[in-house]
């Protein structure tokens, strides 16, 4: 069963940051992709995430409204909303 896209919204893009705001209903994933640059996720909403990692392995991850994490450039992943309510997070990606 396909899953719904989470939807996302651009809010800075410049040529330090890109700051990106996602939203996702319940069972709502990115998709597939590779990151780019070295980024920081802090959530708007508590997040319950369930993450596709290559491989073909899962885990999940409880992240609080709130809560900030940095990870480096290379990380591959689909990011997939595993919980009942909606969640959000605003992810800002460092250009240089």
């Amino acid at each position: 069963m396909a899953r719904p896209q989470a939807t996302h919204a651009v809010l800075v893009d410049d040529d330090q940051v890109r700051v990106t705001r996602w939203d996702f209903a319940p069972g709502a994933e990115t998709g597939w992709h590779r990151h780019g640059m070295d980024y920081v996720i802090t959530t708007i909403t508590p997040c319950a995430m369930l993450l596709e990692e290559p491989g073909g392995t899962s885990r999940r991850v409880e992240f609080k409204e709130g809560d900030a994490y940095r990870r480096s450039e290379g990380v591959e992943h689909n990011v997939i909303n595993g919980g009942d309510a909606a969640m959000s997070f605003v992810e800002i990606e460092l250009k240089a």
